[in-house]
Protein backbone atom coordinates (compact mmCIF):
# COMPACT_ATOMS: atom_id res chain seq x y z
CA UNK A 1 0.00 0.00 0.00
CA UNK A 2 1.15 3.46 -0.77
CA UNK A 3 3.58 2.58 -3.55
CA UNK A 4 4.49 5.09 -6.06
CA UNK A 5 3.53 4.04 -9.78
CA UNK A 6 5.63 5.94 -12.14
CA UNK A 7 4.45 7.30 -15.70
CA UNK A 8 6.68 4.55 -17.32
CA UNK A 9 4.85 1.46 -15.12
CA UNK A 10 1.26 2.93 -16.05
CA UNK A 11 2.72 2.89 -19.75
CA UNK A 12 4.00 -0.52 -19.11
CA UNK A 13 0.25 -1.42 -17.69
CA UNK A 14 -1.63 0.01 -20.49
CA UNK A 15 0.45 -1.75 -22.90
CA UNK A 16 -0.24 -4.94 -21.08
CA UNK A 17 -4.22 -4.03 -21.19
CA UNK A 18 -4.46 -3.48 -24.22
CA UNK A 19 -1.27 -5.16 -26.49
CA UNK A 20 -1.44 -1.39 -28.59
CA UNK A 21 2.41 -0.71 -28.29
CA UNK A 22 4.72 1.32 -25.76
CA UNK A 23 5.39 4.13 -27.95
CA UNK A 24 1.38 4.49 -28.59
CA UNK A 25 0.68 4.06 -25.21
CA UNK A 26 3.03 6.82 -23.94
CA UNK A 27 1.93 8.67 -26.77
CA UNK A 28 -1.77 8.58 -25.87
CA UNK A 29 -1.25 9.04 -21.85
CA UNK A 30 0.79 12.68 -22.85
CA UNK A 31 -1.99 13.36 -24.97
CA UNK A 32 -4.27 12.90 -22.40
CA UNK A 33 -2.24 14.90 -19.69
CA UNK A 34 -1.29 17.77 -21.95
CA UNK A 35 -4.84 18.14 -22.52
CA UNK A 36 -5.66 18.39 -19.19
CA UNK A 37 -2.97 20.76 -18.68
CA UNK A 38 -3.92 23.18 -21.70
CA UNK A 39 -7.97 23.10 -20.16
CA UNK A 40 -6.85 23.98 -16.42
CA UNK A 41 -4.74 26.73 -17.75
CA UNK A 42 -7.23 27.65 -19.44
CA UNK A 43 -9.60 27.73 -16.32
CA UNK A 44 -11.75 24.63 -17.73
CA UNK A 45 -12.57 21.83 -15.53
CA UNK A 46 -12.05 18.71 -16.77
CA UNK A 47 -15.16 15.71 -15.75
CA UNK A 48 -13.68 12.24 -16.51
CA UNK A 49 -17.28 10.34 -15.22
CA UNK A 50 -16.45 7.41 -13.01
CA UNK A 51 -13.20 8.66 -12.34
CA UNK A 52 -13.17 11.97 -11.24
CA UNK A 53 -12.75 16.13 -11.51
CA UNK A 54 -9.98 18.64 -12.43
CA UNK A 55 -10.56 21.92 -11.75
CA UNK A 56 -8.65 25.35 -11.13
CA UNK A 57 -9.26 26.60 -8.10
CA UNK A 58 -9.19 30.11 -6.32
CA UNK A 59 -6.52 30.25 -3.10
CA UNK A 60 -7.51 33.50 -1.25
CA UNK A 61 -4.37 35.82 -0.91
CA UNK A 62 -2.57 36.61 2.53
CA UNK A 63 -1.09 39.30 4.10
CA UNK A 64 0.88 38.10 6.56
CA UNK A 65 2.06 34.85 4.87
CA UNK A 66 5.49 33.63 6.73
CA UNK A 67 8.63 32.18 4.27
CA UNK A 68 9.85 29.61 6.29
CA UNK A 69 13.16 29.87 5.16
CA UNK A 70 13.82 33.70 6.57
CA UNK A 71 10.72 34.38 8.46
CA UNK A 72 9.87 37.48 6.84
CA UNK A 73 6.21 38.35 6.43
CA UNK A 74 5.02 38.32 2.61
CA UNK A 75 2.41 39.32 0.57
CA UNK A 76 1.05 36.25 -1.72
CA UNK A 77 -1.81 37.28 -3.80
CA UNK A 78 -5.09 35.43 -4.94
CA UNK A 79 -4.09 32.67 -7.40
CA UNK A 80 -5.24 29.52 -8.34
CA UNK A 81 -4.02 25.73 -7.74
CA UNK A 82 -4.95 22.54 -9.68
CA UNK A 83 -7.83 20.62 -7.70
CA UNK A 84 -8.60 17.22 -8.45
CA UNK A 85 -11.97 15.97 -6.54
CA UNK A 86 -12.89 11.92 -6.75
CA UNK A 87 -15.77 10.55 -8.37
CA UNK A 88 -18.31 8.88 -6.47
CA UNK A 89 -16.74 5.32 -7.68
CA UNK A 90 -13.59 6.22 -6.88
CA UNK A 91 -14.47 7.64 -3.36
CA UNK A 92 -16.49 4.36 -2.21
CA UNK A 93 -13.84 2.20 -3.51
CA UNK A 94 -11.29 3.71 -1.52
CA UNK A 95 -13.36 3.43 1.30
CA UNK A 96 -12.96 -0.36 0.98
CA UNK A 97 -9.21 -0.08 1.12
CA UNK A 98 -7.83 -1.66 4.24
CA UNK A 99 -6.45 1.23 7.10
CA UNK A 100 -2.93 0.61 8.70
CA UNK A 101 -1.99 2.10 11.82
CA UNK A 102 -0.53 4.77 11.82
CA UNK A 103 2.78 5.40 13.67
CA UNK A 104 2.35 8.24 16.50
Amino acid sequence: MNQKITKSEIIENIYEATNIEKDQAALILDALLNQIKINLEKGNTIELRGFGTFEPRLRKGREKARNPKTGEFVLVEPHYVAAFRAGQSLKNNLLKLPVKEQKK
